[in-house]
C-alpha cells in the first residue's frame, strides 16, 4: 500500500537536501556532471536559451562520496531502476521548493538532472524555474513532454538520470511520459504539482500518476487570513477559467473554513453583480450631466 511520507523521505539517504552544509540554491542549473571541474556547454540541448553554466559548488562539498552513492541502483540484469516521486499541494506550499532541493541532492551526489516545466508560465522567463522565496534554476519550457527527449537530445538522454518536472498540472501526457520514463528508461522523476484547482476538482493529470509513484509528499501552506494549516487555493478574483495563471495578486492558499467561507462569499458577489447589471443595465456611449 502506497504510504504518504513527510518531504525528507523523499531525499537520498547519503546527502540530505536539508543539510546544514548545503545553501539554498540560487543558481541556474539544467544539466550536471561531476566529472569535470570546467565549465560545462550543453551542446546536445536544441533550445537556444540554454547557455553555458558554471559547475556548481556542490563538486567539492560531495567530493568524498563514495562511488555507491554517485551510482542509480541497478537490478541484477544491470539494467538501472527507475523511481516515480511525487510532490503534491495548494499553491504557496513550497513544491517547487521541495523540488529543487530533490533536484540539488541529486545532482550532488553525481548524478545527472534536467529540469522541466510548461511554457504556459511565462511570469518569470521561459528558461528558468524561480520559487517564490526567490531560488532560480534554468529549465526546458515545453508544451509537452513528449518532446523533451528529443529537445534534449537523444544521447543526453541516454545519460540523464533524474528529471524534474515542475508545474505537472499542465502536462497532458504527464502519466505517458512518467510511465516511459521511470519504467523503460530507468530514470528518476521528480514531480511537483498541483492536485486540485481553485475548485477543488482534481487538476490535470497530476493525481492520476500516483498509483505509478514510490512516494507522495502532500505539502501544505499557511492560510493567509488565519494562520492555520492550508490545504486550498482560493482564488481571489470572480475569473472562471480554469487555467488563470498568476501569483499572490489572484491566489492565496487558506485553510478550510476560510475557503468555504471565501468561496461563499465570492459566490455572493458574482450573484449580486449579475443581478444589478441585468436590473440596471449600462448604456454605453451615452454622457450625462
Amino acid at each position: 500500500m502506497l504510504s504518504f511520507l513527510r518531504i525528507n523521505s523523499l531525499w537520498s539517504p547519503t546527502v540530505s537536501a536539508f543539510s546544514p552544509h548545503f545553501s539554498k540554491p540560487s543558481y541556474p542549473v539544467a544539466f550536471i556532471s561531476l566529472s569535470s571541474s570546467h565549465p560545462i556547454f550543453c551542446k546536445s540541448l536544441r533550445n537556444p536559451d540554454f547557455h553555458q553554466f558554471n559547475l556548481y559548488q556542490c563538486q567539492s562539498k560531495c567530493s568524498n562520496l563514495s562511488p555507491q552513492a554517485r551510482t542509480l541502483h541497478v537490478n541484477g540484469s544491470g539494467l538501472s531502476i527507475g523511481e516515480i516521486h511525487v510532490i503534491l499541494g495548494p499553491m504557496f506550499a513550497g513544491k517547487t521548493s521541495s523540488l529543487l532541493q530533490r533536484i540539488e541532492s541529486e545532482s550532488c551526489n553525481g548524478r545527472k538532472v534536467a529540469v522541466i516545466k510548461s511554457n504556459k508560465d511565462t511570469r518569470y522567463g521561459l528558461d528558468s524555474i524561480v520559487t517564490h522565496d526567490g531560488a532560480k534554476f534554468q529549465c526546458m519550457a515545453l508544451a509537452n513532454l513528449s518532446s523533451f527527449k528529443q529537445m534534449f537530445g537523444d544521447d543526453a538522454y541516454d545519460e540523464l538520470d533524474v528529471i524534474g518536472i515542475d508545474e505537472a498540472q499542465f502536462f497532458e501526457d504527464l502519466y505517458d511520459f512518467c510511465q516511459e520514463a521511470a519504467d523503460r528508461d530507468g530514470k528518476i522523476v521528480v514531480v511537483a504539482g498541483l492536485d486540485g484547482d481553485y475548485l477543488r476538482m482534481s487538476f490535470g493529470s497530476v493525481l492520476d500518476i500516483i498509483p505509478l509513484a514510490d512516494s507522495v509528499t502532500k505539502l501544505t501552506a499557511r492560510c493567509e487570513l488565519c494562520g492555520r494549516k492550508a490545504l486550498f487555493t482560493l482564488r481571489k478574483t470572480g475569473d472562471m477559467q480554469r487555467e488563470l495563471i498568476g501569483g499572490s495578486n489572484v491566489y492565496m492558499p487558506v485553510c478550510r473554513q476560510h475557503y468555504v467561507r471565501g468561496q461563499t462569499l465570492i459566490e455572493t458577489t458574482r450573484s449580486f453583480l449579475e443581478e444589478s447589471q441585468q436590473s440596471h443595465p449600462v448604456q454605453r456611449g451615452v454622457i450625462t450631466k
